[in-house]
């Protein structure tokens, strides 16, 4: 992560509270293992909310929130909290809105 993160994206005082607690390089190593699970992450949200399986729907938006606060991704966290909290909603399209939109928030903070 560099010096062009975004406030929407990434949550700077949240980062560098976690650099300073854990170490740069360790988090550097934090993120990069994030970024390379995070794509699993949101494979296995769609494919819970496919086979309409509640249970593995909350824990993989669970693991997205988790990850995504732990490095001041708080959009992406926030999204993925929401999901978590609710559940399969009965409309599907809302579901794959709203992974959509985590979707664009991974995004942007892998950019960062």
């Amino acid at each position: 992560m560099g010096d062009d993160m975004t406030p929407d994206a990434i949550d700077l005082a949240v980062f560098r509270e976690l650099q300073d607690t854990a170490g740069a390089d360790f988090v550097v190593e934090l993120v990069d293992t994030f970024l390379e699970e995070a794509p699993a992450m949101l494979a296995e949200l769609r494919n819970a909310r496919l086979a309409a399986d509640g249970e593995r729907f909350r824990r993989a938006a669970h693991s997205l929130k988790s990850n995504g606060m732990t490095f001041g991704a708080t959009t992406l966290g926030r999204l993925a909290r929401a999901l978590e909290l609710k559940g399969l909603d009965a409309d599907p399209a809302t579901d794959e809105a709203a992974i959509a939109a985590i979707d664009v928030a991974y995004a942007d903070a892998r950019r960062c």
